[in-house]
């Protein structure tokens, strides 16, 4: 092609005498970074913050930036999404608008990792402290509204993915001192011993802990002998561990509905490396019944780490929000 090319839609009238209308929605266009590209030394490309409607499909950009930010949390006010932006965290309106900070007191390196409680009362947090083994990530909670984290797991490196419906539990996934591999824990934010919950092998991986709003089920991605990431679920106890996912794609982090009667979840491409979940990768996000029944496309997107680390779902369990990529790198 010419250094110089026009990228667009076409409509036209089979009738030369007929006018037709046509309307379109849901157009990206986005730029993908070239296969050696390095954030770590050419920067991040911009991000945009999305929000859909899991049913009709329609996409909304409220928020974009040419640098990083990840993982939205919508808000139990149902006006508000809270999402990381270089180790802080921020609150923005689900129609767009200006950034509000919120107070997280010393906790200012935090990850994509972070989730509201079923009481809507407190916020758990990932926050990487300083010479701590596996980059220090550490699980802390702290109220909604902002204040001074309390600890949770003083072993790193631990990030946060769910709480139990108690409000009084927390489900993350780990690595501990003599293990090569990641698996889910769950511990009393009063105290007290962790709880393993998988066992892991060798090139096998877990991650994505969530509960159902029930309390039924601890909802997972897990990969088995080095093979594709895929759903899971067992019961909070870590017995009964059900697959749900047979597919050629990599699929991770569920995402149960307010309602819990879906699943939200993102696939990568089998071609990724293994048990990995890397950026600026043509992704997709999927939806399927808690009941059972075959995954469907909702959205084409690129992106991946950050899209939709957390859960995401808007308190109506119609929509959800999550952080696409593209600029100009």
């Amino acid at each position: 092609m010419s250094e110089e090319i026009y990228l667009g839609l076409v409509m036209f009238s089979y009738d030369e005498k007929t006018i037709k209308t046509a309307k379109v929605w849901n157009v990206r266009i986005d730029q993908p970074v070239a296969k050696n590209y390095n954030p770590n030394s050419e920067g991040w490309i911009a991000c945009r913050m999305e929000t859909m409607n899991v049913f009709d499909g329609k996409r909304r950009v409220i928020y974009e930036k040419n640098s990083r930010f990840e993982a939205p949390n919508w808000m139990p006010d149902g006006k508000t999404l809270l999402f990381n932006m270089e180790g802080l965290l921020y609150k923005i309106p689900v129609s767009g608008g200006a950034l509000e900070q919120l107070n997280t007191g010393f906790a200012t390196s935090n990850n994509n990792d972070h989730g509201i409680s079923f009481d809507a009362q407190k916020l758990a947090i990932s926050h990487h402290r300083a010479g701590f083994p596996g980059g220090g990530s550490t699980v802390y909670v702290l109220p909604v509204e902002g204040g001074n984290p309390e600890l949770v797991t003083p072993q790193t490196p631990s990030y946060f993915h769910g709480w139990a419906p108690n409000n009084e539990e927390v489900v993350y996934v780990a690595q501990r001192a003599g293990s090569e591999v990641y698996d889910i824990y769950k511990k009393s934010i009063k105290g007290g011993d962790e709880i393993k919950l998988t066992n892991n092998q060798k090139f096998e991986h877990a991650d994505g802990s969530e509960y159902s709003p029930d309390g039924k089920y601890i909802y997972y991605n897990g990969s088995k002998n080095g093979g594709t990431m895929q759903l899971w679920r067992m019961k909070p106890d870590g017995s009964q561990k059900e697959q749900l996912t047979f597919d050629e794609y990599n699929d991770w982090f569920p995402h149960i509905s307010p309602d819990g009667k879906w699943i939200a979840f993102i696939s990568f491409e089998p071609n990724i490396e293994l048990n990995a979940h890397p950026s600026y990768k043509r992704v997709m996000l999927r939806l399927m019944p808690t009941s059972g029944g075959a995954p469907k496309v909702i959205a084409h997107l690129y992106g991946g780490q950050g899209t939709i680390n957390v859960n995401s779902w808007s308190p109506d369990s119609k929509h959800i929000a999550f952080v696409s990529n593209s600029g100009e790198k």
